[in-house]
């Protein structure tokens, strides 16, 4: 019978994991399939960790791993992708906004033949306006910079055969933006639609400057554009600042025109420095990436286990 495996970080998700588990043991009853749950608790500083055990030890379907201190999303997907063993896995979050339910779906998606099933939100609950468009304006974004074409309006939430995963499981560099991973191994991919419902408890994780990082790791990543970006700027003030000057100069010459002081002046200096300081951040975080994965750090560490 063929094994499938869920994946599921979590951090400081206490409010709401025997819910979870409740909603996603319903679920895995009834599939077809030898199914088990392997929960990663990314260094929780609440009760996460003690209800994972708990869980544990009541279902033999499940396990847990503890991860050394709080790596972030990306690695504690990265652990349990290493950890499972399984003919497909499906990654999903613990706040019950990715409904297990929808699991079913994925499975039908994988046995027609498909490597990849990505869960698409067709409509966010519980999210405000302001959300909803940065999230849109993103993908969006990443769908006109990156070589890698990543599926709009699509989160974490999917299922990988076993080849996706062995694929996926060659990529170890640090800087992870693991949507634009799961794309960029490529093979046969399809979409699921869903409505995305609101937390069912606790409080989100990802507040918008964490969301904002998360952006420009996605960009930096799987994009070079901003590099190229920075350098027609740099050309286009260069252009601006010469025809100006060749202005200025002709009025001198031709007319007499006093040049124009201290405002003007100013005004070009500023608009200089600031596209200057511009490129070198763009530089600068590009070349930060490099001297991160310079360092070969492991990505995660494993404190405990509980099968």
């Amino acid at each position: 019978m063929p094994q499938l495996t869920v994946i599921v970080p979590a951090y400081n998700e206490a409010a709401v994991l025997e819910h979870f588990h409740q909603r996603l043991s319903q679920v895995l009853d009834q599939l077809p399939l030898e199914a088990s749950v392997l929960y990663v608790d990314d260094g929780s500083t609440d009760r996460s960790w003690e209800i994972l055990e708990s869980l544990a030890q009541r279902d033999p379907r499940a396990a847990a791993l503890k991860l050394s201190r709080n790596f972030g999303k990306e690695a504690a997907m990265t652990a349990g992708l290493d950890e499972a063993d399984a003919d497909a896995v499906v990654v999903i979050d613990a706040d019950l906004q990715d409904p297990p339910e929808l699991i079913p779906a994925l499975v039908e998606q994988w046995r027609a033949g498909y490597d990849v099933v990505y869960a698409t939100r067709s409509a966010r609950a519980g999210e405000s306006g302001f959300k909803r468009f940065t999230s849109a304006a993103f993908y969006r974004a990443m769908e006109k910079l990156s070589d890698t074409p990543v599926p709009r309006d699509t989160g974490d939430f999917r299922l990988l055969s076993r080849r996706a995963l062995d694929a996926l499981r060659q990529l170890r560099e640090r800087q992870r933006f693991m949507k634009g991973l799961f794309a960029w191994i490529g093979y046969r991919q399809t979409a699921v639609h869903y409505q995305r419902e609101p937390r069912q408890a606790g409080q989100t994780k990802w507040n918008y400057w964490r969301l904002g990082q998360l952006a420009i790791e996605g960009i930096t990543s799987f994009s070079t554009a901003p590099l190229r970006l920075a350098t027609w700027i740099g050309l286009s003030a260069s252009l601006l600042a010469f025809v100006y000057g060749s202005w200025v100069l002709a009025k001198v010459m031709l007319y007499g025109d006093p040049v124009r002081g201290y405002p003007t002046l100013m005004l070009v200096i500023l608009f200089l420095g600031g596209v200057q300081l511009l490129a070198l951040g763009v530089i600068g975080e590009y070349l930060g990436r490099n001297y991160a994965e310079s360092k070969q750090r492991p990505l995660y560490f494993i404190e405990e286990r509980r099968r």
